[in-house]
């Protein structure tokens, strides 16, 4: 009989009903337990200490006997495999809870003027009118669409016998068919391609569809850049009429008082380059000084009319 508590291992009397009850109900073999196999190497470390080995029958041996050999033999190859299985689960447990090292994925987009040009290229038609109200009101350059507006003004013009045969109705179509007709920068191409050296007898007739799309002192000033540009770059003989030409713009309601006295005022080189500028502005003079002068007439009139 095996004691649980101390680990010493008896002889049973099998004349008692006991012996024999506990040999019927034997338990299932099994793994033992660890409380078991601490017990049963605490007894063979006791039986070593006392010279003697307890074999099966309770005989005690010198040096263990062949039995005890046998299931130390047992014992161990169950410890060993017990070992084993233990360090290959914590193993695969192991594997299983590191998870597994995910490779960064580096992703490079080709930033060049040639690649982004290309995928403009291949955007839909609406998202490209999209971009072009929402965000590309800065874009330069051949192929934007404020190029293209220019370039079609041009060539229609040439096909109809000159610009000023090209109908407005046609000209706002075309700019809305591009998603430019709100954009100040349409104005400014519509100064430099809607007219010829006959401008300030064309003014009056292009006023309409410029009113309709002049529609803030911003484009007030891209209008007035524009025909900077025109006058001092594409027909440098107009310059002398520069006079002329502002007074109609004014007379047409198509630039206020304010932003023609501001452009006068000082030269710039957003639109040309500063010496053309200075000119185009030099010329200019004698229409600034008149609007100086008819608004002192009216604060004159005002004031006269006051005191009455």
């Amino acid at each position: 009989m095996d004691c649980k508590a101390c680990g010493t291992i008896t002889e049973a009397d099998p004349r008692q009903k006991l012996s024999s009850f506990i040999l019927k109900q034997l338990p299932a073999k099994g793994k033992k337990d660890k409380s078991t196999k601490k017990a049963e190497r605490r007894a063979r470390k006791e039986a070593e200490r006392n010279g003697t080995a307890v074999n099966e029958d309770g005989n005690g041996s010198p040096n263990g006997s062949s039995d005890q050999d046998e299931d130390d033999a047992d014992f161990a190859m169950d410890a060993g495999s017990d070992d084993e299985l233990t360090r290959r689960i914590n193993a695969e447990a192991q594997e299983l809870d590191e998870p597994e090292e995910e490779k960064e994925v580096e992703w490079t987009v080709d930033m060049s003027e040639a690649a982004i040009k290309a995928r403009a290229r291949d955007l839909p038609d609406d998202l490209k009118r999209a971009l072009v109200i929402e965000g590309a009101e800065d874009e330069d350059g051949e192929g934007n669409p404020y190029d293209q507006f220019g370039k079609w003004i041009l060539s229609e013009g040439e096909a109809k016998g000159g610009v000023s045969k090209l109908d407005d109705v046609e000209v706002y179509l075309k700019a809305k068919e591009l998603g430019i007709e709100t954009k100040h920068k349409t104005v400014a191409v519509l100064a430099q391609t809607i007219f010829d050296e006959n401008i300030v007898k064309q003014v009056e007739a292009r006023s309409s569809m410029l009113k309709r799309m002049i529609s803030s002192e911003k484009h007030e000033k891209a209008f007035l850049g524009g025909f900077e540009r025109f006058v001092g770059m594409e027909k440098p003989d107009l310059i002398p009429q520069v006079s002329a030409i502002l007074l109609q713009y004014y007379q047409n309601d198509l630039v206020s008082e304010e932003t023609l006295k501001a452009w006068g005022s000082k030269a710039s080189k957003k639109y040309v380059d500063l010496p053309t500028s200075k000119k185009v502005r030099k010329s200019a003079e004698k229409f600034i000084e008149w609007l100086e002068t008819a608004e002192s007439d009216e604060d004159d009139e005002e004031e006269s009319s006051d005191e009455e």
